[in-house]
């Protein structure tokens, strides 16, 4: 498979019609996120004259770190691990060695009042749900190979085909619903896939049963398995993001915080200024490129002239899915070693849980940690309008619903709600983001849309950064087409046992996306 290096890869629409950058306009980078902050230190590097402008108070995007009196929570939790080589290197040009630590990668499953092994253990499994149970789950097995289900397209067929109903129902319909709001049943297969690939019950049963009798594998088809460590900067991932603004600024850049663009101002077939907004006062600043890490959608209704019917209503058929965390300070003998368990629970709301301590204990304070209760979200919904404090007292609940804390022992509790946290992507939503893309490629080709967000794709913290990396070198003469990365369908955190690196063999960059039903309204 070729990379976006390849010339099979090379496309006019990313950089033809768009001068370089010019020494008296600068580029307007809109987000302070990985994305906008890593186009904004490779132009301050380039020396050419970059501004960012960020609405919030903290950078980082959803790959902040949030301080509430002197905690640090990452929202979301960001393993800094990557099969992109640029990336990496470029983690560590901006922080020191002495920044990161190297943390063991443990997450399992909590369902049925037990703890299971992620990825799923044949014998822990086995162990936890008892002979009896065990025995229906074979059984449930063997009786989808004779009778495999009709559709097979879904997640929920897909998974069922390689598992059987009741393994199905106990390790993957729950979590998947509250993550995505809909049924699994809804979801499509090809994301599923990537995550379980080459993985089956027969495959859990036969490979141990070949190791035992000592036969040697073929580790070229051996089936892959999540990495086992990660990278980690020690104060989060908020410190990468504050230090590279203070290299953008030192090396002559700017970087505004809680400062909007309002409106971006295209004439002749190029955008010529950015009209940005902060504390009531308007400024425009003509801009050489935008380099946009904004939500697709607010892009697409920010333009002025206005976007054709047709754009603006290939943007309001764009969703997002929202995020809030309920941090809860309790003992740290409280915690948990893993990095975040999975609730698969039916029985509560929270979808996943953090153990900030076992991120980094420069994350806490001596003697406690912090759980982040993690929900999936629409904005406007019940959670979402729900007070602070009644989301802490119902992180409280649900903890102890679990059996992990007592209530009693939470000292203290923070809510973060982070809005479009995940662009939806429904099954029609490639068919809107072309749309806008095509528009804005044709009429605006200086204005480059990078990151999660901004290009509304199934990027990692890695992906969007390597957008940014291949929009800059385009914003010089390149020809890559950024679009191009994260295409591949194998999924990101799998190791690639015949490689023996980062970069798999195929030059693959990430996973795709899981499809989704369209969203009434």
């Amino acid at each position: 498979m070729a990379t976006p290096h390849d010339p099979e890869h090379a496309t006019t629409a990313s950089g033809a019609g768009a001068s370089a950058p010019s020494t008296d306009r600068p580029v307007v980078v809109i987000g302070g996120g990985p994305a906008g902050l890593t186009a904004a230190y490779r132009l301050a590097q380039a020396a050419d004259p970059v501004i960012v402008v960020e609405q919030d108070t903290v950078l980082g995007g959803i790959s902040r770190t949030v301080e509430r009196d002197g905690w640090r929570f990452d929202i979301g939790g960001h393993r800094f691990f990557t099969k992109v080589v640029p990336v990496e290197e470029f983690w560590h040009e901006i922080l020191p060695p002495e920044d990161f630590l190297l943390r063991p990668r443990m997450s399992r499953i909590f369902y049925g009042g037990k703890y299971y092994d992620y990825p799923i253990k044949l014998g822990n499994a086995l162990s936890n749900l008892g002979i009896i149970e065990a025995i229906r789950c074979g059984l449930s097995f063997l009786w989808v190979r004779i009778h495999p289900p009709k559709d097979q397209s879904t997640l929920e067929g897909y998974i069922v085909t390689n598992y059987g109903w009741r393994l199905y129902r106990h390790f993957f319909k729950t979590y998947n619903e509250k993550v995505w709001g809909v049924s699994a049943s809804e979801l499509s297969a090809d994301w599923g896939a990537q995550r379980i690939k080459g993985m089956s019950l027969w495959n859990a049963v036969w490979e141990p049963i070949r190791s035992s009798f000592g036969r040697r594998r073929d580790r070229s088809n051996q089936v892959t398995s999540l990495i086992e460590e990660f990278q980690y900067p020690k104060y989060g991932p908020g410190m990468m993001w504050e230090r590279c603004a203070e290299r953008v600024v030192e090396l002559g850049g700017e970087v505004r915080m809680e400062t909007s663009a309002t409106t971006v101002h295209i004439e002749g077939g190029l955008a010529v200024a950015v009209t940005v907004e902060h504390g009531g006062t308007s400024e425009r600043v003509e801009a050489s490129h935008v380099i946009s890490s904004m939500p697709f959608t607010a892009l697409a209704r920010i333009v002025d002239p206005p976007a054709p019917a047709h754009v603006l209503a290939a943007a309001d058929a764009l969703h997002y899915r929202d995020f809030l965390t309920v941090a809860l300070v309790v003992p740290e003998a409280c915690g948990f070693p893993d990095n975040w368990i999975y609730i698969h629970s039916p029985d509560v709301e929270v979808g996943r849980i953090q153990n900030f301590g076992s991120w980094s204990p420069y994350l806490v304070k001596d003697g406690r940690t912090c759980l982040g209760m993690e929900y999936f979200v629409f904005e406007g919904d019940e959670l979402w309008t729900m007070s602070d404090e009644d989301l802490v007292a119902l992180g409280t609940k649900e903890l102890a619903a679990i059996g992990l804390v007592d209530p009693a022992d939470v000292e203290a509790g923070y809510v973060v709600r982070m809005p479009k946290a995940y662009p939806v992507y429904d099954d029609v939503y490639r068919d809107n983001v072309d749309v806008i893309r095509r528009w804005f490629e044709e009429c605006a080709p200086n204005v480059h849309p990078v990151g999660r967000n901004g290009m509304h794709k199934y990027n990692n913290q890695d992906h969007s950064m390597y957008t940014a990396m291949l929009t800059v070198e385009n914003i010089h003469g390149a020809t890559h087409d950024i679009w191009s990365v994260n295409v591949e369908e194998e999924y990101h955190e799998t190791a690639d046992a015949s490689a023996g690196s980062r970069t798999s063999a195929s030059g693959a960059t990430g996973r795709d996306a899981p499809v989704l039903p369209r969203r009434a309204g």
